[in-house]
């Protein structure tokens, strides 16, 4: 068993080389959709109405049409709002939501978004009896789909146990998102060598800030507009990475989507900011680092 600070030597930010970004780019801004199934026949992964009673049931309809408005309704939402922008995100994607949802999953590939997998089935990896096979799965099926093996990989809920990120890199997987560690790609060693960590986010996230903190409907872009304003003030000698990350069901209701909207206007406004996919911040990171030895 290998614990994570042995795969991740601690490293001050400070003491580290700026890794400079193009032109006057001082913040690297990736914008991070989470596409999921939650299959009927299982407790949901997340409630927003809890049952009479407070005994759990199954089959969970109420919870369940929450998620299915998102992919119904929510996402078209979030997707015109990139498009509109010229915004190209990352796709956090279950690989049977291309089988699920395949009219999801085209848009999004027709409007060139990168898929990172997501699981096959939106659960924590925790539960799998298999974890390298239902890692396989979701790769083959997203490539099946796409005609292009996922180079990035977010677990579900960001869970891993202390083997999955060697699995994860002896199949392929070139980055992660779980690890929420810092404000810069750092390496994390593997039996397969290293995988780079692009920085993911807890903090500008619709889930921790929605449905587990409860905050009103424009916290997103009130957080997200300070987070921004403090990483590109750091990044004028330092540059740093920053993550939006949103789901169908929470920011793309008639409530939320607004402000996610003013977020990105906000964002793409700014002097200093890049807006990139996941791989292309991986990509940079690679020449970066090469450069600066």
């Amino acid at each position: 068993m290998t614990l994570p600070r042995e795969r991740v030597p601690y490293s001050a930010i400070v003491d580290r080389p700026p890794l400079r970004l193009p032109g006057k780019g001082r913040v690297a801004v990736w914008v991070i959709v989470n596409v999921e199934d939650w299959s009927i026949e299982r407790p949901m992964p997340r409630t927003v109405l809890s049952p009479p009673m407070g005994q759990p049931l199954l089959p969970d309809l109420p919870n369940w049409a929450w998620h299915e408005y998102g992919m119904r309704v929510g996402f078209w939402r979030i997707h015109e709002a990139l498009t509109r922008r010229g915004i190209v995100p990352t796709m956090a994607v279950n690989g049977i939501v291309c089988e699920s949802y395949p009219r999801v999953a085209k848009a999004a590939l027709d409007s060139g978004w990168e898929f990172m997998g997501h699981g096959y089935v939106q659960g924590p990896m925790h539960k799998l009896e298999d974890q390298r096979a239902a890692i396989r799965q979701t790769l083959q099926a997203i490539q099946k789909f796409t005609g292009k093996k996922p180079r990035g990989w977010e677990s579900p809920g960001l869970t891993e146990t202390y083997e999955t990120i060697d699995i994860l890199a002896e199949e392929g997987i070139e980055y992660v998102a779980d690890w929420v560690l810092d404000d810069q790609p750092v390496e994390i060693a593997t039996k397969a060598g290293p995988v780079v960590s692009v920085p993911y986010t807890v903090e500008t996230n619709d889930i921790p800030i929605m449905a587990l903190q409860h905050h009103p409907s424009d916290a997103l872009l009130k957080r997200g507009i300070e987070h921004f304003d403090r990483l590109r003030q750091e990044g004028e000698t330092i540059t740093r990475v920053m993550a939006i990350s949103v789901h169908p069901y929470l920011t793309g209701v008639p409530h939320r989507i607004k402000y996610f909207e003013q977020l990105l206007d906000y964002v793409k406004g700014q002097e200093g900011a890049v807006l990139w996919t996941g791989e292309q911040i991986l990509d940079w990171y690679k020449a970066a680092k090469k450069a600066a030895k």
